[in-house]
């Protein structure tokens, strides 16, 4: 089954994207420019760290990188899942080891995908974290 992008009305979602490389930018704002979601990107991990400590704006998905500059993803999920606990983070990165999918996790991030990630691998996770009425908190 392929899911069709033009399905997910994502319409009052707000999706973060913590990536500093232009090409997966532009990617996932191409996959995303039709869904209606308010998608705001940080190119570093202190942009994000910044954004959710000084408001709280209403994040239901962060696309999260591993390696962004000056404050790296784990470091995000962590400060994040301070005050934000069922916010669902998708570690999107190109490190298959498993050292760095067991840190991703123990974070606290809810999945944890290899690059290049395709679009039917987007549109399922969005499908998952943001069409379903039900709540899937991160607990420890």
């Amino acid at each position: 089954m392929t899911l069709n992008i033009s399905n997910l009305d994502l319409a009052g979602k707000s999706i973060v994207i913590v990536e500093d490389d232009m090409p997966s930018i532009r990617y996932y704002e191409t996959l995303l420019k039709n869904t209606g979601a308010d998608v705001i990107i940080f190119h570093t991990g202190k942009e994000f760290v910044d954004y959710i400590t000084l408001n709280d704006k209403k994040i239901d998905l962060v696309f999260m990188d591993f390696l962004v500059p000056i404050i790296n993803g784990i470091e995000c999920i962590r400060i994040l899942r301070k005050d934000r606990r069922n916010t669902p983070v998708i570690m999107i990165t190109a490190y298959s080891s498993e050292q760095a999918k067991t840190e991703a996790y123990i974070a606290g991030c809810s999945e944890y995908v290899l690059k290049p990630t395709y679009p039917d691998k987007i549109f399922s996770i969005l499908e998952k974290y943001l069409k379903s009425n039900i709540s899937i908190p991160f607990s420890f």
